[in-house]
C-alpha cells in the first residue's frame, strides 16, 4: 500500500475508470479512498473541470463527501428527473449506507432543479411583515405540530423574492410556544424534491433516528420534552446542512419556565443571513458558494431586511419588554443592542436561573439564543441592531417605539 494518501482530485479524476470510488496503489491494489485537504493535483489533458460537471461527478462519493449531491442538485442544471447527474436507480441507492451528521437515511442523490421549480409562481409572492409577538402558551401541555417542508418563493422586501427552502412556506419557519416539561409531538412531511428533516435544539434525542431525512411524500414523526427553559433554534439537518439553513429552514421554539417570568411584552426576533445569486424570472436563488465565503447580501431580523424600521414594534411608557433572540445563522454572530437603553436583566442560559445584570451588548451565537430584559420608562424611538454594524447595515436593525 502506499504511504501517500489519494487526493480528492485524483479521486474525480479516476471516476470514470473506478466506478467504486477507490484509488490504485504502486502495486495494483485498491484501496478505499481517503480525502486529504491539500494542493491540488494537475488534471490530465482533456479532462472536464468546470464546477457542474464536477459536482454531477462528486455526487457519486457521497459516502465519502456527505452532502455534495445535494450541492449538486441545487445548481443550476444539476439535473432533474432523469437528468445526467443522476447518480444511479433505487437499489443502487439502497446499496450505500449513506449518511449525513444526522440521518442514517440520508437520500442526498435525489437530484432536481429545485430553485427553477421555485420560481414560476415568484411574482405572485406577497410581502408580509412577520410578526414579532410571542405567541401565547397553549393550554394543553402536549403539544401536536404537523409541519410540510416546501420549496416555495418567499418575498423578503417589496423588491426581493427569493427561492426558499422553507417549513410552513416561510422563512423563518412558525415560532413554536410551550413550557419547560411539555410533550412536543412533531411531524414533517416532505413536500419538497429534495430530502428534508428536523432538528430541534431543545430536544434530546438521537439524531440519526428523529432528525433523519424524508424524501418527497414521506413523514418522520418523533416526540420530546424540553428539559430546559430558552430560546432555541430549530432547522433542517439535512447535508449540506449549511445549504438547508442558508435557504431558509429554520425558526425559534421559544420554551418558558415552569414557573412563570414576570409579565412583559415578548417579542421574538430571529436573525439570519441571506446569501443570494441572481434573479432568474424575478427570483433570486440561493447561492452556495456566497454561503462557504461568509459575505451576505442581506442580515435580518426575522426574515425581512429592515422591516422593522417601516414597521416598528410598539409599546408604552411603563411596560416591560422582553426580547426572544435566536441566531439561527448559518454562520455570523449577533451582537445585541438597543440604542439609548439598557438591559437590566439578560439570561445566558435557561431563565431564571442564570441572570446577568446591567447588560449593553452581548453576543449571541450562531445556533444560539438568549433572552434580553429593559424597563420602557422613557417615551421614543430605540433602534434594536446587530451592534456588529457590518451586518446592522445589511439589514438586522428595527426600532422599538415607546409611545
Amino acid at each position: 500500500m502506499s504511504d501517500q494518501p489519494i487526493r480528492l482530485s485524483e479521486m474525480i479524476s479516476n471516476l470514470n475508470d473506478n466506478s467504486g470510488g477507490e484509488a490504485a496503489n504502486a502495486d495494483g491494489t485498491r484501496d478505499p479512498a481517503v480525502i486529504v485537504l491539500g494542493s491540488p493535483v494537475a488534471s490530465a489533458p482533456g479532462t472536464t473541470t468546470n464546477r457542474r460537471a464536477f459536482l454531477a461527478r462528486a455526487s457519486t462519493l457521497s459516502l465519502a463527501l456527505p452532502g455534495v449531491a445535494a450541492i449538486a442538485a441545487c445548481a443550476p442544471g444539476g439535473g432533474g428527473a432523469g437528468g445526467s447527474a443522476a447518480a444511479g436507480t433505487a437499489d443502487s441507492l439502497s446499496a450505500l449506507d449513506l449518511q449525513n451528521a444526522n440521518s442514517r437515511l440520508d437520500t442526498a442523490l435525489v437530484h432536481s432543479g429545485t430553485h427553477e421549480a421555485t420560481t414560476a409562481s415568484g411574482a405572485a409572492a406577497p410581502f408580509r411583515r412577520y410578526s414579532p409577538e410571542l405567541p401565547p402558551l397553549s393550554d394543553e401541555r402536549t403539544l401536536r405540530i404537523h409541519w410540510r417542508a416546501q420549496e416555495v418563493p418567499v418575498r423578503i422586501s417589496e423588491s426581493t423574492t427569493v427561492a426558499g427552502w422553507t417549513f410552513e412556506g416561510d422563512i423563518p419557519g412558525p415560532i413554536v410556544h410551550c413550557q419547560e416539561g411539555d410533550t412536543v409531538e412533531f411531524t414533517l412531511t416532505n413536500e419538497g424534491v429534495v430530502p428534508h428533516s428536523m432538528d430541534f435544539h431543545a430536544a434530546q434525542l438521537d439524531p440519526k433516528v428523529a432528525f433523519r431525512s424524508v424524501v418527497q411524500g414521506d413523514s418522520v414523526t418523533f416526540t420530546f420534552k424540553p428539559r430546559w427553559a430558552g430560546a432555541f433554534m430549530y432547522h433542517c439537518g439535512t447535508a449540506p446542512v449549511l445549504m438547508h439553513i442558508g435557504a431558509g429552514m429554520y425558526g425559534a421554539i421559544i420554551v418558558s419556565p415552569r414557573n412563570p417570568l414576570p409579565p412583559a411584552k415578548e417579542f421574538v426576533l430571529v436573525q439570519s443571513e441571506f446569501y443570494l445569486g441572481d434573479a432568474v424570472n424575478g427570483v433570486r436563488p440561493f447561492d452556495y458558494n456566497k454561503m462557504l465565503s461568509t459575505m451576505p447580501d442581506f442580515v435580518a431580523f426575522n426574515g425581512r431586511p429592515n422591516q422593522y424600521i417601516d414597521d416598528p414594534i410598539r409599546v408604552s411608557v411603563g411596560d416591560r419588554v422582553r426580547f426572544w433572540v435566536v441566531n439561527c445563522g448559518p454562520t455570523h454572530s449577533c451582537a445585541f443592542h438597543v440604542v439609548g437603553e439598557q438591559f437590566d436583566t439578560m439570561y445566558l442560559g435557561a431563565p431564571p436561573g442564570t441572570p446577568i445584570r446591567g447588560v449593553q451588548t452581548f453576543d449571541v451565537p450562531a445556533g444560539g439564543g438568549m433572552v434580553f430584559e429593559l424597563d420602557c420608562d422613557v417615551p421614543g424611538e430605540f433602534p434594536f441592531v446587530n451592534h456588529g454594524f457590518g451586518h446592522g447595515q445589511k439589514g438586522s436593525i428595527g426600532f422599538l417605539l415607546v409611545e
